[in-house]
């Protein structure tokens, strides 16, 4: 089957700030996030994509634009890779979170942690790996089984498809590290 690249975001001013930004808009890369996104385009120079997807965030069309620009590319945006909603902790401080009860689960129980006024990281993971398998199959039909495509989302979104991927609960996705501008590789196969 095909081969999904996942491109985390580069470094945005919320990471910078250490800002739980989540679906805050107009969140957009810093300097050194631009600079991420620019070598993007070197790192993947040998690789042959068939289509680019990108979750609607601005850091997520920012970091992806320098490669197709240069691929001539354009990315199909999918709401179901979006940041997590993470409804009243949108917009404040991680280390003030930490101290949060919630912030326990999260760390420990992620399949059970529903954020207040928000959504829960177990419905999050459900909804990007339906729009991951969604896109896999469209991209496969159009480009054949060999096809190679690039996912350009969030995080803790990357880290629940990983987890998927790796037949991993839930729970265990805290041990993934998915840096600002990371690229992991997953091979689909029957």
């Amino acid at each position: 089957m095909t081969t999904l690249i996942l491109l985390r975001h580069g470094r945005s001013s919320a990471n910078a700030a250490g800002v739980l930004a989540g679906r805050t808009p107009g969140v957009e890369l810093d300097e050194t996030g631009r600079a991420q996104a620019a070598r993007v385009v070197e790192r993947l120079a040998r690789v042959p994509l068939a289509a680019v997807v990108s979750s609607p965030a601005l850091r997520c069309e920012q970091t992806v634009a320098p490669l197709l620009a240069d691929r001539g590319l354009t990315a199909v945006t999918e709401p179901g890779l979006a940041e997590v909603d993470y409804g009243s902790w949108t917009g404040r401080e991680l280390k003030k979170l930490t101290e949060e009860p919630l912030w326990r689960v999260v760390q420990v129980h992620p399949s059970a942690a529903v954020f207040p006024d928000g959504e829960g990281l177990a419905g999050m993971q459900a909804r990007a790996v339906a729009a991951v398998r969604h896109h896999d199959a469209r991209i496969a039909a159009e480009h054949g089984n060999r096809a190679v495509w690039l996912v350009c989302s969030h995080g803790d979104v990357i880290k629940s498809i990983l987890a998927d991927a790796l037949a991993s609960h839930l729970d265990n996705f805290q041990r993934i590290v998915v840096d600002p501008c990371s690229i992991s590789v997953v091979h689909y196969t029957e």
